[in-house]
């Protein structure tokens, strides 16, 4: 066996070393070959390479070139836009009409404005131009010049209905095979008349009949020398060049370079050109699309597809796209968001938005951008993603970068006093009250402003805008001093969709994920285009991440300002609420580990509202909004990770407490922080054995004299009534009522164990 084993071992190097030298061989072979041989000797096995790919690549798609609508690649376009549950909510980009048009029903002028901006030789090339492909170099490399494909009209045509967006010589080429088959196959009237039918002239218009009466209310044989060059020119990037929803300045330009090729390639007079470029353009109003579902989320969507892929590209390939919307989750924050800014319209409040994130993925479930979509003067602005002054919701990032770099911890005393922290800045409470030494949790959960501010002190306002980059925001991007110590309650803009995941991530113990919109993507041939696997980081330690949602959960530690109006029954839930100056905004974020959802009130001009903080404006949209999520479902703590230590401290001071006592709470450290000051350090024995019971074991004591009153003279128990009357005997029951006061008395400290 062992032998037959090495003959084997033997054959297979000899066919190895066999192989490699009849490589070398042949290489040395090539070596040896002159200069000229080399060349023809690799061209010809180049050439040999292209001419199979284009035969093959011929014989693929014959049958789709056999047909003009396939060609056109009309059918199945646009997007479909789906909820996680599969539910449509809405779609874009769906061709308006299907309607073809032979070329002596389109605008001469239109005609000629095409062929002029985009293949100038069409006639005359048989489906790519190598001066055009020049060309389009030229105007890539030049500072001032036009970004081009160099792709004629045919070459379009082919592009846009049978290869990929891909960009790489294999797809050219294949391009440039199936243009000359098309020449082959259809005359250039044939090509230019399905190229007219179905380019894409962008805002949903699928060919020159569409666009006409889309932009200007007219037929496409009646677009005038203005009009036609209009169009003409929106051709490379339709959304860009738009001159109603895009850029008008740039439309106008574009314009001009159509009218001065046409100019050039002399389709008209100089005089002619210089009138339509100064020609005024009506165009239509667009119609809303009636079926809108979450219109703000749709529209991100809808950019975050156009991003990546390409506004036409979306537009042609017929995506159906499953997102992470829950189409009930949106009603229900579409409903509490209304409902609630209505009721507050007596006090100024004119708008709402609210976010819900699933912390584990990011995720977003619903998310309203206005409590109106149809509302005219803001109803369109997706105050979800706008910038605005979070309050005191940043308080939480303060806290936790101190509490990551281990200069705090939640037991670390900070001086709730007047303080003056340089320039004249002295900020002050909501209430205008101040409570001395305070601990952080009692400080974050009671939303104290002098012992933030000083806590950012100690840890630097740079330290905290790294953080917050860590955690998702992306806004503070300006230098620390622009900022100073104010940031520590809110003074830079944020979006609140990214505080509400800079919360999710501390509910998923420190993982970040980037925010997602979208599930999966097939197009409308059942191609796989995108499946969602987003990866995660660690932006803050899963010990920082359980410190800060014990302190934003402890209903105890917030009771002292907030009563119970934040906390969700037979739930664990942390939140934070936040007001900027003068009432402009108000905010509540808050999460459980699956949870996490972000409100905000206010109004999009920046005006106060009438006395709204986040516990009255956003608080009660939140709250509905977290017991209708949460109905139903079981409480989920959040889950304490190693490395972190509980350790008994004393309420007030914060200190190490070496024994229990009525004045010890449970605290949460991260290996490090534990203090250093202690406390109760001799063990509280007699109190244990509690004193106050002996009383009780002495009452035989007491019952002795009455059993022993008989001895004295038989009647006097009734001459002791006056005694009764007296109140003697009424004074241990009322000795005994007082003494559960001293218990009693304590309960307020225990609204300082915060």
């Amino acid at each position: 066996m062992l032998q037959a084993y090495s003959q084997l071992k033997w054959y297979n190097n000899y066919q190895m070393n066999h192989r490699f030298q009849l490589f070398r061989d042949k290489l040395d072979a090539f070596k040896r070959l002159s200069r000229t041989k080399k060349i023809l000797l690799i061209g010809g096995v180049s050439l040999g390479l292209f001419i199979i790919i284009g035969l093959l690549t011929t014989i693929f798609f014959a049958a789709s070139l056999s047909s003009k609508e396939r060609i056109m690649n009309r059918n199945n376009t646009g997007v479909t836009l789906l909820d996680r549950n599969g539910d449509t909510f809405y779609k874009f980009y769906n061709p308006r009409s299907d309607t073809y048009l032979e070329l002596n029903d389109i605008s001469p002028r239109a005609r000629e404005a095409v062929i002029a901006a985009e293949d100038k030789n069409f006639y005359e090339h048989s489906g790519f131009s190598v001066t055009g492909i020049a060309q389009a170099v030229y105007e890539n490399l030049r500072p001032d010049g036009l970004n081009s494909g160099g792709s004629t009209i045919t070459q379009q045509l082919v592009k846009n209905a049978l290869l990929s967006q891909d960009r790489n010589l294999l797809r050219k080429y294949q391009e440039l095979v199936l243009s000359i088959e098309i020449e082959r196959r259809y005359d250039k009237d044939e090509i230019l008349e399905m190229y007219l039918n179905s380019v894409y002239f962008g805002e949903g218009y699928f060919g020159i009949g569409d666009a006409a009466q889309g932009y200007f209310g007219v037929n496409a044989k009646d677009l005038n020398l203005a009009q036609a060059s209009m169009l003409a020119g929106l051709l490379p990037a339709p959304a860009a060049y738009s001159p109603i929803t895009g850029d008008e300045e740039k439309a106008k330009q574009r314009q001009s370079y159509v009218l001065d090729r046409m100019t050039d390639d002399g389709y008209i007079e100089t005089a002619a050109a210089e009138d339509a470029k100064t020609a005024a353009l009506d165009y239509q109003p667009q119609s809303s699309n009636d079926n809108f579902k979450a219109p703000h989320f749709a529209l991100m969507v809808k950019a975050e597809l156009e991003e990546k892929y390409g506004e036409e590209r979306v537009a042609r390939s017929g995506y159906i796209v499953k997102t992470s919307l829950d189409l009930g989750w949106q009603n229900r924050a579409e409903a509490a968001v209304a409902e609630h800014v209505n009721s507050l319209g007596y006090a100024d409040v004119s708008n709402g938005a609210a976010v819900v994130l699933d912390p584990k993925t990011a995720m977003i479930r619903a998310l309203v951008g206005s409590k109106d979509w149809d509302n005219e003067d803001f109803g369109k602005v997706n105050m979800a993603t706008a910038g605005r002054q979070p309050g005191s919701s940043i308080k939480p990032l303060v806290y936790a970068t101190g509490i990551e770099e281990k200069t705090l911890s939640a037991a670390s005393i900070l001086n709730d006093k007047p303080t003056d922290f340089g320039g004249g800045y002295e900020p002050e409470n909501y209430d205008l009250g101040y409570r001395g030494d305070v601990t952080v949790r009692r400080a974050l959960a009671n939303s104290l402003n002098i012992p933030a501010v000083q806590a950012l002190q100690k840890i630097g306002v740079e330290d905290l805008l790294d953080q917050a980059k860590e955690l998702g925001i992306t806004t503070l991007t300006e230098d620390p001093s622009e900022y100073g110590l104010s940031i520590a309650l809110g003074s830079g803009s944020v979006k609140l969709t990214e505080l509400t995941n800079s919360y999710a991530t501390m509910a998923n113990g420190g993982r970040y994920h980037d925010l997602e919109t979208i599930e999966s993507i097939t197009d409308k041939y059942d191609g796989v285009i995108f499946t969602s696997n987003a990866s995660s980081r660690q932006a803050i330690s899963a010990q920082t991440s359980f410190i800060v949602s014990s302190m934003l959960s402890d209903d105890s530690a917030r009771a002292e300002t907030f009563g119970g109006s934040l906390s969700i029954p037979g739930h664990q839930v942390a939140v934070k609420t936040g007001t900027t100056e003068d009432y402009r905004d108000a905010l509540t974020v808050g999460y459980t580990p699956s949870l996490a959802i972000g409100v905000w009130v206010g109004n999009n001009d920046n005006t106060p509202m009438t006395q709204v903080g986040g516990s009255l404006g956003a608080a009660p949209i939140w709250s509905r909004l977290m017991n209708e999520l949460l109905a139903g479902k079981p409480n989920e703590p959040f889950s304490q990770p190693d490395g972190i230590i509980a350790q008994l401290v004393c309420r007030g001071s914060g200190a190490y407490a070496e024994n229990p006592g009525d004045n010890t709470y449970t605290e949460y450290f991260r290996q490090g922080t534990l203090p250093n000051q202690r406390c109760n350090t001799e063990r509280p024995e007699p109190e244990e054995e509690e004193p106050v019971e002996e009383p009780v074991e002495e009452e035989p004591i007491i019952e002795e004299p009455i059993e022993e009153e008989p001895v004295p003279e038989p009647e006097e128990p009734v001459e002791e009534e006056p005694p009764e009357d007296g109140g003697d005997g009424d004074t241990p029951p009322d000795d005994g009522g007082t003494q559960p006061l001293i218990p009693g008395g304590t309960r307020p400290q225990s609204d300082n164990r915060e």
